[in-house]
């Protein structure tokens, strides 16, 4: 022999290389795919937010305009779901369409809750300058601040 040792053929060398190479293939086709939905789904969340903060003020919109009508108790029940929507959307942990900021000025917005539906009850007139007064005030307090 001239000093060099011949190996013996690697069995596993090709198949590992198959495998390695398949790797490799079914990461460039899900790294880009898992990020485009890590996109959509944060997308998904901030609609979603963004829809319920309008829904909220859609609810009080229309006790509003329902008191002004003399609709007292349709006027009582948007704004009992206006009420309760944004104290579920303040007391979210994560994720609140509010910042801490909003969350201050609404916690005044949400203590005129009993007497407004007290009086809403009632059928009081006032009940309708009340509503919207506060509709004007929760609309402020939102302004077009995009969600968090």
């Amino acid at each position: 022999m001239n000093g060099e040792t011949k190996r013996p053929p690697q069995k596993w060398r090709k198949p590992v290389l198959f495998v390695a190479a398949l790797l490799i293939a079914f990461l460039l086709g899900f790294v880009p795919t898992w990020f485009s939905a890590h996109q959509r789904a944060q997308e998904l969340n901030a609609a979603q937010t963004s829809l319920r903060v309008r829904q909220m003020q859609c609810e009080l919109a229309s006790a509003a305009i329902d008191a002004r009508r003399g609709e007292y108790e349709q006027a009582r029940l948007a704004a009992s779901s206006f009420f309760t929507a944004a104290r579920d959307e303040m007391d979210r942990q994560q994720g609140s369409a509010f910042s801490s900021k909003q969350q201050d000025a609404l916690r005044s917005l949400l203590a005129q809750r009993d007497e407004l539906i007290t009086l809403l009850a009632r059928s009081d007139p006032a009940s309708a300058d009340r509503l919207s007064d506060l509709y004007v005030s929760f609309r402020d307090i939102i302004g077009s601040q995009p969600p968090r």
